[in-house]
């Protein structure tokens, strides 16, 4: 199974990245996941659930601490693995 992982952290700060935004990008980077993608508006980026959820874990942990009010994640199934049952 593949996970699709799509998040933004608040509060928003267009003049200059914040810590919390800082911070979930430093843990997504060193994730070990595909097609990452951070930006001011919004992050993605992919992987297996052994990668993706332990991810999602450090994500909202750090950002929590680094000072987010509000974390905003969504987790999609994307596909399966070469030679995984799809049943």
């Amino acid at each position: 199974m593949r996970l699709r992982l799509e998040f933004t952290t608040e509060p928003f700060d267009l003049d200059e990245a914040p810590a919390h935004a800082l911070a979930a990008r430093e843990v997504i980077e060193t994730a070990g996941l595909d097609a990452v993608d951070v930006g001011p508006f919004g992050n993605t980026a992919e992987g297996v659930p052994d990668r993706v959820l332990p991810a999602v874990d450090a994500l909202l942990r750090r950002t929590l601490e680094a000072g987010a009010t509000r974390i905003s994640l969504q987790v999609n199934v994307i596909g399966e693995q070469a030679g995984e049952d799809g049943g």
